[in-house]
């Protein structure tokens, strides 16, 4: 986790394997790649090169092309309706406009999931089905297309689907049963002893790419890794800090991993980092958050309501803890560490203050099931705001990134003197 070396050398390599899928795109796309199964290493990731959707309200097919045969399998999800299909490792080639929602779907995502799956999220207008989802060889001899063609159901038709489908079942195309992956949790190295831990969390990745950038599009899952990577990487220069990353590259975690990641390394502070976007353009700067059962205020909402469903986005199967379990989480999660989370979030602002602007009342709470470890403080900050052109070009900005870094840094060395001092 520590080795950055070997980190610097994943990332170059992942760089040149993302030139030459596009150069494979490209010779795909003008058909000078007649053969191209051939050409490729077992391997390698597959190529989506292309992408198409037609229809309407009643029927919607989509078709995706890619440079081979691709296994897949077919779940649905309930609340809100949705259809998962799980792919090996792909690349995603396509322009996002060619897979733009319409018809029977009113969202769909796609991406990676960890090193060996992807997966494509299509939430449904109303209750669907796969009527027809069968790979096909290309005419051409390009690759092969996988065909979905959606019907609409009624709820009840839905809800069997739903009840008698099996997770465990992965077939590809000719019906043989693939491996299920899932992902990894990252093992850092060991602390020395006394060491003060912190896990360092980029919000979103994979197939959740967080918000939009106003101007230069630019994901919000990146965003966060630059900065959560930098984070790390100056905190672990000072003696007695030990930090880590929940997520080193563009993985996808559900927010259940990253609270586990932290507990099962024994952090000591969890710090998740967002960039998010709001409908108001002209507010901007950072806000920190601690959690709470009642929220501060209708934006701390909001946005705890659209953290909290990174899963969903995601295509997971939510299931739901019981009140009462829930209210416990919550209760210990004030009890034993909420003092220390405000203590944190206020050493971060001290550090922001003439420094670093932020919106009004910086300092606000939500529910956020990311910070709900109990036995962890936790805060959740917000950079900026990709929906302000002006924090945008912060946020790309490699100079204020080390600003930041700094400023956290001094933040964190002055929190963990004070629970030092007080016997911690």
């Amino acid at each position: 986790m520590f080795k950055r070396a070997r980190i610097a050398a994943k990332s170059a390599g992942r760089r040149r394997s993302t030139f030459a899928r596009r150069i494979l795109a490209a010779l795909l796309a003008v058909g000078l790649l007649p053969a191209v199964a051939g050409s490729v290493e077992a391997g390698d990731p597959l190529l989506a090169y292309g992408a198409r959707i037609v229809g309407d309200d009643a029927r919607t097919r989509i078709v995706i092309d890619f440079d081979r045969e691709p296994r897949f399998s077919v779940h649905y999800i309930a609340n809100p309706e949705r259809i998962v299909i799980d792919l090996p490792a792909t690349a995603f080639g396509f322009p996002a406009e060619d897979l733009a929602a319409r018809g029977l779907f009113k969202d769909i995502r796609y991406g990676k999931m960890d090193e060996e799956s992807a997966r494509i999220v299509l939430t449904t207008a109303r209750p669907v089905k796969l009527a027809l989802a069968k790979v096909q060889a290309d005419e051409a001899g390009k690759g092969h297309r996988l065909v979905l063609d959606a019907e609409m159901i009624d709820k009840q038709a839905f809800a069997e689907l739903v009840k008698t489908q099996s997770w465990n079942d992965r077939t590809s195309s000719d019906g043989s049963e693939a491996a299920q992956t899932t992902s990894a949790i990252p093992a850092p190295e060991k602390p020395a002893p006394g060491d003060f831990v912190i896990a360092v969390d980029a919000g979103h990745g994979g197939i959740d790419t967080g918000a939009i950038g106003v101007d230069t599009k630019t994901e919000e899952k990146q965003v966060t890794l630059a900065f959560a990577k930098a984070l790390t990487e100056r905190l672990n220069k000072e003696p007695g800090i030990k930090a880590f990353l929940t997520r080193e590259d563009d993985e996808f975690l559900s927010l259940s991993q990253r609270v586990l990641i932290a507990r099962q390394n024994h952090a000591g502070l969890f710090i998740s980092l967002h960039a998010d976007t709001l409908k108001q353009k002209d507010i901007r700067g950072a806000t920190v958050y601690t959690i709470s059962d009642k929220a501060s205020d209708k934006l701390a909402a909001d946005l705890a309501e659209r953290e909290n469903l990174s899963d969903q986005i995601a295509g997971k199967e939510t299931v739901a803890e019981p009140p009462e379990v829930a209210d416990i989480l919550l209760d210990l999660t004030r009890r034993e560490t909420q003092a220390f989370s405000i203590s944190l979030a206020e050493s971060v602002l001290n550090s922001f203050k003439d420094q670093v602007g932020t919106i009004n009342n910086p300092h606000r709470h939500a529910g956020f099931r990311v910070l709900q470890a109990p036995d962890v403080p936790s805060i959740l900050l917000e950079l900026g705001f990709l929906s302000n052109a002006d924090d945008e070009k912060l946020l790309l900005d490699e100079t204020w990134r080390g600003k930041i870094v700094g400023l956290l840094t001094d933040a964190v060395k002055r929190y963990r003197a004070a629970v030092i001092a007080n016997g911690g």
